[in-house]
């Protein structure tokens, strides 16, 4: 028996067949989102292209609210329902969980090289079982992860990205940027997804907003105003996710995970400074260790995990 599981984000969606308890790795497929009108389309292809196996069950973490076996991209005009997949796909078992729970359930499993450590915690700190997934990526949005009695996890479902941006950082931004540029950022995702940083720099350089990759490769060559907007995102990054670490308290570690959170990780010196940076409740973050999920199938091997 297969098992088809599915990692489906604003920019692209990665399906894969696992089988006897592991991702096959020859079947992982990666497709555009622009080049399908649904993600039903994108199931076809896949199943087509692998000679339509028997597929026992189905989990798909997808980048957007899920809730009574549905969900919905929240930068893709794409629906999900778990009874439509069903039938798609003649599974026996389908269930839909939101992206940043699949790498919450993935957490445990990830070895050393599917992440990185870019900040220590003292090693006889006080542990609680708790850690946290912070994504910044097209979208933006965490995962609480919770260790439970007997070894299991339970990962929390949440929206953090739709929360209104805390007032500290918002009134650096307009200190920087002033009122105009800073209204632009009305949520946290609106900051801290790729479009913030791409507003961000656009709102510093008084240029139109750029891509964050075309950043990202300016500030590799040495762009003065491309580090410049990386240095004080990375800074603002730091006291949103000081902020996290007292919302949730994760002493077992935070986890940056998407292609922004990875851009800023040769930056942590800026990151810790703002981390560490207020006195009150300092003992908290300073012993949260941060990793980097450097692990590109850490998804779908959380989709695998919960469904175990």
């Amino acid at each position: 028996m297969a098992i088809l599981l599915g990692d489906v984000g604003g920019t692209n969606a990665r399906l894969a067949i696992a089988r006897g308890g592991s991702i096959d790795p020859q079947t992982v497929t990666r497709f555009r989102g622009d080049d399908y009108a649904s993600f039903d389309d994108v199931v076809r292809q896949f199943l087509q292209e692998q000679d339509q196996p028997r597929i026992h069950a189905v989990c798909v973490a997808v980048a957007g609210p899920v809730s009574g076996g549905r969900a919905r991209l929240t930068n893709r005009d794409w629906d999900f329902d778990g009874d439509r997949l069903a039938r798609l796909t003649d599974a026996d078992h389908v269930r839909l969980i939101n992206d940043l729970t699949a790498l919450g359930y993935a957490t445990p499993s990830l070895g050393n090289t599917g992440v990185a450590a870019l900040r220590p915690a003292p090693a006889d700190r006080a542990r609680n079982g708790q850690a946290l997934v912070v994504n910044l990526g097209t979208g933006f949005n965490v995962c609480a992860v919770r260790k439970l009695p007997g070894g299991a996890i339970a990962a929390m479902e949440a929206e953090e990205g739709h929360t209104h941006l805390p007032a500290n950082i918002y009134r650096r931004l307009l200190d920087i940027v002033g009122p105009d540029a800073a209204g632009g950022f009305t949520s946290t995702e609106e900051a801290f997804a790729g479009r913030g940083l791409s507003r961000l720099h656009a709102a510093l350089t008084n240029t139109v907003p750029v891509p964050g990759e075309q950043i990202d490769r300016a500030a590799d060559a040495g762009d003065p105003a491309a580090n410049a907007t990386y240095d004080l995102f990375t800074e603002l990054v730091g006291l949103l996710c000081r902020e996290l670490a007292l919302r949730f308290m994760p002493l077992e570690g935070l986890f940056l995970a998407g292609s922004v959170g990875r851009s800023i990780a040769d930056r942590m010196d800026r990151f810790e400074a703002a981390f560490l940076a207020e006195p009150f409740m300092r003992h908290i973050p300073e012993n949260t260790p941060i990793f980097l999920i450097r692990d590109d199938m850490a998804a779908l091997q959380g989709c695998l995990a919960a469904l175990s």
